[in-house]
Parts: structure tokens; C-alpha cells; sequence
């Protein structure tokens, strides 16, 4: 018989209570486009009219390694998220900004 959450929670160690919620955070900080649309309960279909596009190509373009940064922009937008691009750097996180004002040039997919 399978065991509930918590059952097996209340016998871990505060160590490996902390260690797995650590562990969840960082892999909800760390999804594909298709893992965070469902996170947000938010269908194909939802999307694609938010978009109006077709829900055909919001699978698509969840599956693409590479896009514009526009359409990902207006993709985070349509979740109701923004798009931030930042540069890791030894010395510190720096923002990049050169490309806010795309969303208001590109009005088209491509994907």
C-alpha cells in the first residue's frame, strides 16, 4: 500500500526536510516551456488563444532549442510573466537590456 507525503516526511531528518524542499524549489526554477505552462495550469489551447495562434504551434514552438527572443517574450507575457535576459558573470549578474522594446516591434510568431 503506497504511504502518504507526509507519513514519510515526519520521518525524515530536518536535514533531508530541507535538502528536499531545496531540491523542489530549484527544479521549479529550472523547467522547459511545456513543464511551466502546465505548472501554471494553463493548456495549449489557453495559450494559443492568448496568442492567437494556433495550439499546433504552441507545441511547436515548446519544443524549439532555439527562437527569437521576441516570441519567447510574448510566450512568458502570455503567462502572465516577463521576460528577463541577465549575463552570469565572475564578477557579478548584469541585466541585458537591449532587447525590452522588442515585443513592441515583432507582432508575428516565427517561431
Amino acid at each position: 500500500m503506497a504511504k502518504k507525503f507526509k507519513e514519510l516526511e515526519a520521518k525524515m531528518s530536518p536535514e533531508a526536510r530541507e535538502r528536499a524542499r531545496a531540491g523542489a524549489e530549484q527544479m521549479m526554477r529550472e523547467l522547459p516551456l511545456d513543464e511551466l505552462r502546465e505548472a501554471m495550469r494553463l493548456t495549449e489551447e489557453l495559450l494559443a488563444e492568448s496568442l492567437h495562434v494556433r495550439p499546433a504551434l504552441i507545441s511547436k514552438m515548446e519544443r524549439r532549442a532555439d527562437m527569437f527572443i521576441a516570441t519567447l517574450r510574448k510566450i512568458i507575457e502570455a503567462m502572465g510573466g516577463e521576460l528577463e535576459i541577465r549575463a552570469i558573470l565572475p564578477n557579478g549578474v548584469v541585466h541585458i537590456n537591449q532587447f525590452q522594446d522588442l515585443s513592441k516591434a515583432t507582432r508575428q510568431f516565427p517561431g
